[in-house]
């Protein structure tokens, strides 16, 4: 919502302004198609040489999170540690061997079918059920730090790949002015081919011109970078719920008393969507 608010309010302090001051849009609007085809075209094309159809296709999603926000809310991050917590539960009291069928095929398993949004996703599902996989191996004989870092690893690797579609809207950003100027110059070298037009002629043509310089700056810092950096902050508060599984792991490995294991997987969590002690706790007991 305060995304589409933003560009509104952008659009009118922009050109609503310009307007009040006796400024004209007919030659904007009759520049803007082809100067947008021009700076958009050729950033488009930028992007899909330098990046992977992976990402590209994480940049048409994006979207979805810039106007959206983090698809985790509030609820999501009371299930998962509930998930968890639930699982470390069987580990410690029925032993590593319990656990097997639950890890080697989640879809089948009785405890993550209570959770069909975390079973969704893949990438969560993996580092819960490859982490506990370990243990089950190991007989639950593993060092918690070793785990820890284990699962820093995955976690920086995931949210490293999670992160390129932000910073192919950043480099898009960074090469829209540029691009700007491009099409302003294409636009000076159409005006000096009609140099022997009269003035009111010259006057729109080098207009038209100077519109492309003007759009390539507009979106690169009016709309392509906010959207890019709304977009990182979305993957970044998207990647908390990680950080909370491997707080609770690492926490019950060590041996900490669930009051303490909740605590580390609360703190993890950022103050809109963070539960309350008491919300984990109480829904911890019917678990």
């Amino acid at each position: 919502m305060f995304g589409i608010i933003g560009l509104v309010l952008l659009h009118i302090c922009v050109f609503g302004v310009f307007i009040l001051h006796g400024g004209s849009m007919d030659v904007i609007a009759h520049a803007a198609p082809a100067e947008l085809a021009t700076i958009l075209g050729a950033g488009i094309a930028a992007m899909l040489v330098g990046n992977d159809l992976d990402t590209i296709k994480g940049v048409a999603g994006g979207f979805g999170k810039i106007f959206g926000g983090s698809k985790w809310k509030k609820q999501d991050f009371l299930d998962v540690i509930f998930l968890v917590s639930r699982l470390m539960k069987i580990l410690r009291v029925d032993g590593p061997v319990a656990l097997e069928s639950h890890v080697e095929n989640p879809e089948s398993s009785a405890i993550f079918s209570e959770y069909p949004k975390i079973l969704h996703d893949h990438h969560l599902v993996h580092l819960i059920t490859d982490t506990i996989r370990l243990m089950v191996i190991s007989s639950g004989n593993l060092n918690a730090y070793a785990v820890e870092e284990v699962m820093d690893a995955a976690i920086k690797e995931h949210m490293n790949h999670a992160g390129h579609p932000a910073h192919a809207l950043a480099s898009l950003a960074g090469a829209l002015p540029a691009l700007g100027i491009v099409a302003c110059v294409l636009g000076v070298v159409k005006t000096m081919a009609a140099i022997d037009q009269p003035p009111t002629v010259l006057g729109g043509l080098i207009g038209s011109a100077l519109v492309g310089t003007f759009l390539g700056v507009f979106l690169a810092y009016g709309i392509v970078e906010p959207m890019a950096g709304r977009l990182t902050q979305v993957i970044k508060e998207e990647g908390q719920i990680y950080h909370v599984v491997k707080q609770i792991i690492v926490a019950s490995l060590h041996g900490h008393p669930q009051p303490l294991v909740i605590e580390a997987a609360r703190v993890a969590i950022s103050s809109h969507n963070q539960p309350t002690f008491g919300e984990v706790f109480d829904g911890l007991r019917g678990k």
